[in-house]
């Protein structure tokens, strides 16, 4: 099958959507937990293994389209480098978060170094959304200029959104928005907003 520049986009929107379900099943689940609902959650490793996946690949499609692209350059490539961005976000919860947290169970003086284990995962969760939003932008616009302007320039908003909140978190810390999950929510919904551009992007080309 051969792997045109069409295909190579309208895969790379697939697994922006893919990303963003795993994203809201962890979340919705984790909320429900904290809101006291008994829900019986899928194993962390299926879940945050998929998505790893699922990045992985988004990693190696969205750079053969930047290669293979003229326009849109600077979309792919902050596509591209979240994707790799969130595998390494991925590895650090699968594989660092269970030794350290019960380490820190048993040794009182290990606390610190698990919480900066959480600190360096968001910071890069953090910077993998503000390249998303970015590429939402610059698709947003694209959009928008290929006649779709109301999910354009909603998709541009949303992505700025997502700049801002995600940076905001990143040099101020996690808690500077209190309980408001805006670096987050609209992290995943810029992805979603921008598969969709992606797609409709892809159509027109």
């Amino acid at each position: 099958m051969e792997f045109t520049l069409k295909r190579t986009v309208q895969i790379v929107a697939v697994l922006l959507i893919l990303a963003a379900v795993t994203q809201a099943v962890y979340t919705g689940f984790y909320v429900a937990r904290e809101s006291g609902i008994d829900v019986e959650a899928p194993p962390r490793q299926l879940l945050w293994g998929s998505e790893g996946l699922i990045f992985t690949l988004l990693a190696a499609f969205a750079g053969s389209a930047l290669v293979a692209a003229k326009r849109y350059t600077l979309g792919f490539s902050a596509i591209a480098m979240s994707a790799v961005l969130n595998v390494v976000q991925v590895g650090v919860g699968l594989t660092m978060f269970g030794p350290f947290f019960e380490a820190a169970g048993e040794v009182e003086g290990l606390a610190p170094a698990a919480g900066a284990v959480v600190a360096f995962s968001f910071m890069v969760y953090n910077a993998a959304k503000i390249l998303l939003g970015l590429a939402a932008v610059v698709f947003g616009m694209a959009c928008t200029q290929a006649g779709g302007k109301v999910i354009g320039w909603l998709t541009v908003a949303v992505g700025a959104v997502a700049m801002v909140a995600n940076a905001g978190s990143m040099a101020m810390g996690r808690d500077f928005l209190g309980e408001l999950p805006l670096a987050g929510g609209s992290g995943v919904l810029a992805t979603v907003l921008l598969a969709v551009c992606l797609l409709g992007v892809a159509k027109g080309d």
